[in-house]
């Protein structure tokens, strides 16, 4: 039976019995990691969200303590009291923290006893990601998975000081309010009340942080919950965590200039390194010239180039046929794959074809000549060129992507990274910032056949490509702008619409009547009637930022409790059915189609 706690408390956090505390007389308690009897000796190996401690128990202790080490087991949760001793030289552990030190055991109380865990509760224990999931509890016990939620934590705090200093309001908004088209799916609530009506999780606070802005309360921010019902993948879970803010009377510069500023404290606060600012500026199309990508990766070279110039007189029908089209030939320039395999470069053409190329064309550049796919409609001295325009030397492989110039970037941007991943240029240890800048207000919807918004409908457009807005949407660039670490966006936002009469454009140059406008943003629309300032912001993604700050391979290494690549939770079953009462309540009939 587990013992009570009665007369005794803890003293000590497991990892906080040092050398400093040598001859002290402490408690700890915790979880048993690992327990190991040799001779006379019993040594006890206890964890808890600290780190380890070693206790021992000897064949001079209690009898009491003697027996009750034969009961013990791994993840038995014991409290302890001794006395902090230094080990002698030969035994100190370098890899623990508390290596140098050991609790001579006085007392040894059972607080609870443990069924064997499922999996070994250790940092490197090789397990499948369902079953870590599935016992998500004990895998929060993992000193790894642990430091990262106290990384997300002191995050947290860093970010909440730094806000608080510089004048920003911590407000809450509503998690149940109206469904609005933001991009993403909803997710809908029913309400009981009100028989056939539903609510929305936000998808983001946009709509309230601006009407904060029409309030008056021109520095806001929260660390919120968000929900977008959307596909899964490594960065993305049905709902995230935004560090969200708005800002009243700026321009961009303002607020890039401030979140600069905030990522610099917390990275020194949070990892001991300074960064240097101010980022990077880049424009959008520059970013895509480049990299192919609106979040590239800067920490290793292999632009994309441009050489429709070199080619344009070309017969090779998917090239003139690309640049007939308003395309363009582009390619990147992979140092040393010169000597892959086919089966591998063929593999490399399988990324392109995923991301909407029809192909790519190789050139093999050797010492003696050139090894190409392209060979039947250029001459060797085209080929070679070409090879020089892009700078390319011996043992270095040409992958070329003929098409429309998205469907270019997207798949030599890809192709950028599964190259420089598989090549070992990726060092997570270092962190490229950068801003991209001036995006696109709209981007053509192929699926409907219209303009849709780049980003949000209430991005405002840059001044002096107002007059397009109706007559060259293309053409519109938005004050908008992303900050992209190693790849990834870490955080993005804009500079808003605070006119009425712009925002009405906006929704019209988006297929929206006058009716549809009022009747899904009509209170934004009418707050703007009573003098909306001007006004921007900017949204951090938490989960995003941990996961990289902390090096792991997904956001659901750095949540408590995460979902599965289906939306599902493993650990709690969710979601479920519920009982036909509740259905009635919310007048709701389950109605599921067969596949």
């Amino acid at each position: 039976m587990a013992e009570l706690m009665q007369g005794i408390k803890r003293t000590a956090y497991c990892g906080e019995v040092t050398e400093a505390l040598a001859g002290q007389k402490v408690t700890v308690m915790g979880w048993v990691q690992r327990k190991r009897e040799m001779g006379p000796f019993t040594f006890i190996l206890l964890r808890d969200r600290t780190g380890i401690v070693q206790a021992v128990v000897d064949e001079n202790s209690s009898a009491d303590i003697i027996a009750k080490t034969k009961e013990i087991k791994g993840e038995y949760v014991l409290a302890i009291f001794g006395t902090v001793n230094l080990r002698t030289e030969n035994n100190i552990n370098k890899k623990m923290k508390t290596g140098k030190v050991e609790i001579s055991a006085d007392v040894i109380r059972i607080l609870n006893e443990s069924e064997t865990p499922p999996f070994q509760i250790e940092e490197s224990v090789n397990v499948s990601t369902e079953l870590r999931l599935k016992y998500r509890y004990l895998d929060l016990r993992r000193p790894n998975v642990a430091k990262n939620l106290v990384l997300r934590h002191k995050t947290c705090q860093a970010v909440r000081n730094f806000l608080t200093e510089d004048g920003f309001i911590e407000i809450e908004t509503p998690m149940l309010t109206k469904s609005t088209p933001e991009g993403a799916r909803d997710y809908l609530v029913p309400s009981r009340v009100h028989p056939g009506n539903f609510y929305a999780l936000p998808q983001s606070p946009q709509l309230f942080k601006q009407l904060l802005m029409v309030s008056g309360f021109d520095k806001y921010f929260q660390i919120v919950k968000c929900f977008r019902d959307e596909d899964l993948r490594a960065d993305r879970q049905p709902e995230f965590t935004q560090i969200d803010m708005e800002l009243s009377f700026v321009e961009a510069e303002d607020v890039m200039s401030l979140n600069e500023r905030l990522i610099k404290r917390v990275f020194k606060e949070i990892k001991g390194i300074d960064l240097e600012t101010p980022f990077i500026r880049m424009p959008w199309k520059e970013a895509m010239d480049r990299f192919g990508s609106d979040k590239p990766d800067i920490r290793f070279g292999m632009e994309l180039q441009d050489i429709t110039p070199l080619v344009k007189d070309t017969d090779f029908m998917v090239f003139k046929g690309a640049i007939e089209a308003g395309g363009s030939v582009r390619c990147i320039v992979a140092e040393g794959c010169g000597s892959l395999p086919r089966k591998k470069i063929d593999a490399l053409v399988d990324v392109a074809k995923t991301y909407g190329a029809k192909g790519l064309a190789w050139i093999n550049v050797q010492e003696n000549g050139f090894k190409t796919t392209i060979s039947k409609f250029f001459t060797e001295d085209q080929i070679k060129e070409i090879a020089d325009y892009v700078g390319a030397k011996a043992g270095d492989l040409i992958l070329i992507c003929a098409d429309k110039n998205k469907v270019v970037w997207d798949a030599l941007g890809a192709l950028r990274l599964d190259v420089a991943e598989k090549n070992g240029l990726l060092n997570n240890n270092e962190y490229k910032f950068l801003w991209v800048t001036e995006f696109p207000l709209f981007e053509y919807s192929e699926e409907e056949q219209r303009y849709v918004a780049m980003h949000h409908p209430f991005t405002s457009p840059m001044d002096e490509d107002l007059d397009k807005l109706e007559t060259e949407p293309q053409n519109v660039r938005a004050k908008a702008y992303d900050m992209v670490l190693n790849g990834c966006e870490l955080g993005g936002g804009s500079i808003r619409i605070h006119s009425r009469d712009v925002q009405n454009t906006m929704f019209k140059c988006l297929g929206f009547s006058e009716e549809d406008a009022q009747e899904r943003f009509g209170f934004l629309l009418d707050a703007f009637k009573f003098g909306a300032p001007p006004h921007g912001g900017l949204a951090f993604g938490l989960d995003r930022m941990i996961m990289l700050m902390t090096g792991a391979d997904s956001i659901r290494d750095v949540i408590a409790f995460p979902k599965v690549k289906d939306a599902s939770c493993l650990l709690t079953d969710a979601p479920n059915i519920v009982d036909q009462k509740q259905l009635d309540e919310l007048g709701l009939a389950i109605n599921i189609k067969e596949e």
